[in-house]
């Protein structure tokens, strides 16, 4: 570790502002086909956690679902500290664990999913059309998680990232790819969200 990584860590530590409870990455299917990308994803997971995190989510951005099975294939052998959850876009069991992974799962589809679910419940008289309300909808969802910070590698963008979840999130963009992504680059972002005044939409 660094000179400069260890002034980040102490300037973290000694503040008085929040860190993230729940951090959510984006990565492209392309990113961890570079070399080392899954080392890289192993030392994300160390960071978020040694910086006070309770939760990771990743998500995995794929154009060509036939990747899908090969990722889940790769994450089965990744060193992970605490339990990991992978989910892909065919999968509607809800994901609880502190490491949630989602592949090519689209937040669109996810929240369609959810209204449609609820659509069923009400057609089936297990609940009023009135009951329907945020929790309900969350309750329903794949990842029922809002992250506080969101961090995007390589480009301004967030594809179709977690639509319902991600609406009072903190997003944080750097032009560091991810196979350069480094523990620095980790400690900026969460020094950026110090920085900020969380408004949660007011």
């Amino acid at each position: 570790m660094g000179l400069y990584d260890r002034y980040l860590g102490l300037r973290l530590r000694s503040s008085d502002a929040d860190l993230p409870g729940t951090v959510a990455v984006i990565v492209t299917e392309r990113d961890l086909l570079e070399a080392g990308a899954y080392e890289t994803l192993e030392a994300c997971f160390e960071w978020a956690f040694e910086f006070g995190a309770e939760r990771v989510v990743v998500y995995v951005s794929v154009l060509d679902t036939e990747v899908v099975d090969t990722i889940r294939r790769e994450l089965d052998d990744v060193d992970a500290p605490r339990e990991l959850a992978v989910r892909g876009p065919e999968d509607d069991e809800q994901a609880d664990a502190p490491i949630q992974v989602g592949i090519g799962l689209g937040g669109k589809h996810e929240f369609a999913s959810a209204v449609r679910g609820l659509a069923e419940e009400v057609d089936a008289g297990e609940l009023a059309p009135e009951d329907i309300d945020e929790a309900a909808i969350e309750g329903e969802l794949v990842f029922p998680v809002q992250p506080d910070l969101v961090v995007k590698t390589g480009a301004e963008r967030l594809s179709d990232f977690m639509i319902w979840q991600s609406v009072y999130s903190e997003l944080y963009f750097t032009d560091v790819n991810w196979r350069d992504f480094r523990r620095r680059d980790y400690l900026r972002a969460l020094r950026d969200y110090q920085n900020r005044q969380r408004r949660f939409g007011r």
